[in-house]
């Protein structure tokens, strides 16, 4: 990763930060979106990019800002989401395709503007943050958990088409992390449904991710770290 530039999207949360931080350790440049909490990004100590990923120009514009400043993106983390609990019955349309707007379709974005000069260089690497809801169809909701599931279409449909220019794609999975916006319940409560019975945290999550962007033989693949939840 040293003198690599890297683009992480939601980098003011807790797995984007955690994730920042492992990155700037392993000599990345490293570039942290956020939506609205400025502070919280400013925190991670690296260069913040403001974006609304609901906006369909938005992805396009961050690369280009990004790239104007720090130069041409070479790891990109699309860890930005958005998880607003509800039962299938109030999920109305436009729920429907703001969750996938910021969950699906601007991860899709972003990799799609990335993808050709990560191929005309000869390296690259794109991780999607998925959700073992991807996988289970989780207690958030179907919005959440179709969008998801979609990165992990995503995931297998790019990864084939740049494997042979040095270039990784895979998605983790996790499940039940600390200190995230993600939670949706009690945290004591939700850790007794985790085979270890614990919650994870961010460190444990930006740890993986990190391995997961160092190795250049892995790719195509939906990685969970989910406590054991899901016997993948």
């Amino acid at each position: 990763m040293r003198g690599r530039v890297a683009l992480v999207t939601g980098g003011s949360g807790g797995i984007g930060a955690a994730l920042t931080k492992r990155l700037r350790e392993a000599g990345a440049i490293v570039a942290v979106h956020y939506a609205d909490n400025r502070a919280a990004a400013e925190r991670t100590g690296a260069p913040v990019f403001q974006a609304d990923l609901r906006d369909p120009a938005a992805p396009d514009a961050l690369v280009d800002a990004v790239e104007a400043e720090l130069g041409p993106i070479d790891v990109l983390a699309a860890n930005a989401g958005l998880s607003r609990p509800a039962a299938y019955e109030d999920v109305d349309g436009a729920a429907f395709d703001e969750t996938l707007a910021v969950n699906l379709r601007a991860p899709f974005l972003l990799a799609r503007r990335v993808l050709p000069g990560m191929c005309q260089r000869g390296f690259g690497r794109v991780l999607f943050t998925s959700s073992v809801a991807g996988l289970t169809g989780g207690i958030i909701g179907p919005h959440y958990a179709a969008s998801k599931a979609g990165l992990h279409g995503l995931t297998h449909h790019l990864a084939t088409r740049v494997a042979a220019d040095g270039v990784t794609v895979n998605a983790i999975a996790p499940a039940l992390i600390a200190e995230t916006a993600m939670l949706p319940g009690d945290p004591g409560e939700l850790a007794a449904r985790v085979p270890v019975k614990r919650l994870g945290t961010p460190a444990e999550v930006a740890d993986l991710m990190l391995a997961i962007l160092d190795n250049g033989y892995v790719t195509n693949q939906v990685i969970s770290i989910d406590g054991g939840m899901h016997p993948g």
